[in-house]
């Protein structure tokens, strides 16, 4: 397929990016890292006639700990995230999410806010920091609004972003800089895989009861979205960590999922999955607390 030309022009900035999205509509396309971007273009049915390159607007990067929170600006890459002493320190489980995406030349120029956006159901970034209660801020010729990633999240490639929109930051909030977090993902293979399911939990520990506390759980690739679990948060809330939690708040995962079946697993088996990562990320966020203790 040959791919039809186009005109590029670059942003510097976010608000030049939008002014950019603004003046040419739904004839527009953003290029950041490029890695999805490039597919795209050879195969989707809308072609650019124009070609937005945000990749040197500096507003877009940098993580920093500010008062709200941990700001992560949209262009920063999946390596970046996995150098940054930061996140490191923080939410080693994000570290560990970065490095399962694709292969490292992908990892060097592919964004987070480039994975968010493409919002594919078994999205490596997504389940950490759903978990975390991260939220986005998008900006837009009438402003900027600031959502969390399960508002963000509307379909398979389906974001709440409108053509003239563009995402500017994720944010962990300041509460959860530090929570106890832990990130799992099984496919076919261990490198350059899509997730058959992936999972993340989060929760602080009250000491003297050793109970959970706003507990997460999140699960990728099991629904048309990375989706939290809020039956089985309830469900663990307050209660004392126990083998038996763990096991009913991943049966409840279970039961909140609604996997398919295609030619890479069936529902069954993911369903099994579900269950197993559930229960392992909830151990190793619980081990991880005792260690940070």
């Amino acid at each position: 397929m040959v791919m039809r030309a186009f005109d590029l022009v670059s942003a510097e900035t976010a608000d030049q990016a939008v002014a950019l999205l603004a003046e040419h509509g739904s004839e527009a396309m953003i290029l950041a890292g490029g890695t999805d971007m490039l597919v795209d273009l050879k195969h989707d049915k809308h072609r650019p006639a124009v070609v937005v390159d945000i990749s040197r607007a500096g507003d877009l990067k940098g993580i920093e700990i500010t008062d709200e929170g941990l700001r992560i600006g949209a262009l920063v890459t999946h390596t970046e995230i996995m150098k940054s002493p930061i996140v490191q320190e923080n939410f080693p489980a994000m570290v560990h999410a970065a490095h399962t995406i694709g292969a490292v030349q992908t990892r060097n120029l592919g964004t987070l806010g480039g994975n968010l956006v493409t919002c594919v159901p078994s999205m490596d970034s997504g389940p950490t920091l759903m978990a975390l209660d991260a939220e986005v801020a998008v900006a837009g010729p009438d402003g900027r609004r600031r959502m969390t990633l399960d508002e963000f999240f509307v379909g398979p490639r389906k974001t709440t972003l409108k053509e003239n929109e563009l995402l500017v930051d994720i944010l962990i909030p300041k509460k959860n800089v530090g929570k106890p977090v832990d990130f799992l993902k099984f496919g076919l293979r261990k490198g350059q895989a899509l997730a058959l399911v992936n999972a993340a939990s989060s929760f602080w520990v009250d000491w003297d009861k050793n109970a959970f506390v706003e507990p997460r759980i999140s699960l990728g690739a099991v629904a048309p979205t990375v989706i939290r679990v809020p039956e089985a948060e309830a469900y663990l809330d307050g209660r004392e960590i126990t083998p038996d939690a763990t096991a009913e708040a991943a049966r409840l995962a279970v039961e909140a999922a609604k996997p398919i079946s295609d030619f890479r697993a069936s529902a069954e088996y993911r369903r099994d999955l579900i269950a197993v990562l559930t229960r392992r990320t909830l151990e190793n966020a619980y081990d991880l607390a005792k260690a940070k203790r």
